[in-house]
């Protein structure tokens, strides 16, 4: 799978997104401009010591993505799409593009792709989720669709056995 951040601002946002993919094998696409920089503090603590574990790919801009990515299923995840995100089929290598906290992906682009957007059902009087909490929730149904491929099943304790 892959996450796609398009334009982030908030470097804890990017940072628990970061750790999220390195836990579940995901790749992270950064659209730049960044609201941050890559090495801040910030950044580090909230992916803790997983970020040098972190498979990121960096593009300049949305243009230097869509024109390297132009092949790959992208789904756009919008407050504004007709969609639920439960509504659709992740294959195990689809794009999963979430906008900037402030503002969110660009209509321009919506428009162009609705039949790949998506949303997160919410009350109607909210404007959104935390952008780090939307990208696990559809990570981890696109991850439940492809049977958790690659991932551990089942735990283990750490002093005791199970019975």
């Amino acid at each position: 799978m892959n996450i796609v951040l398009l334009e982030p601002e908030i470097p804890a946002n990017t940072g628990n997104i970061g750790r999220t993919c390195v836990v579940t094998g995901t790749r992270l696409h950064l659209i730049e401009p960044l609201g941050f920089a890559i090495n801040e503090k910030m950044l580090k603590r909230a992916g803790l010591d997983y970020w040098d574990k972190l498979d990121v790919k960096i593009y300049r801009d949305y243009r230097e993505f869509d024109s390297l990515n132009k092949d790959r299923p992208v789904w756009y995840l919008t407050t504004k799409a007709e969609r639920s995100y439960t509504d659709v089929e992740y294959g195990p290598d689809d794009y999963l593009m979430f906008g900037k906290e402030t503002a969110g992906i660009p209509e321009e682009i919506l428009v162009r792709n609705r039949e790949h957007c998506v949303r997160i059902p919410m009350v109607a009087s909210e404007r959104s989720l935390n952008l780090s909490n939307a990208a696990a929730i559809v990570l981890y149904e696109a991850l439940r669709q492809n049977g958790f491929l690659g991932l551990e099943k089942q735990g283990s304790l750490h002093r005791l056995n199970w019975q």
